[in-house]
């Protein structure tokens, strides 16, 4: 399994800015479906995600 890790990591890093748009996705359909009821945890989530992966956030807030 740790070769599987070490795989995405790299594949991770080498797409950050996909991985970070696909990441903000998902926040942005968590927060459609809670009707906007945790925003705020959801854009930390979303952040702390982004910044977790290759150089970090590249999407402009």
């Amino acid at each position: 399994m740790s070769d599987f890790m070490d795989k995405a990591k790299n594949l991770a890093d080498k797409h950050d800015k996909q991985v970070d748009q696909g990441i903000d996705k998902a926040g942005d359909a968590a927060d459609q479906r809670t009707g906007g009821k945790y925003d705020s945890q959801i854009d930390k989530g979303v952040d702390a995600a982004q910044q977790r992966t290759g150089e970090g956030d590249t999407a402009p807030r």
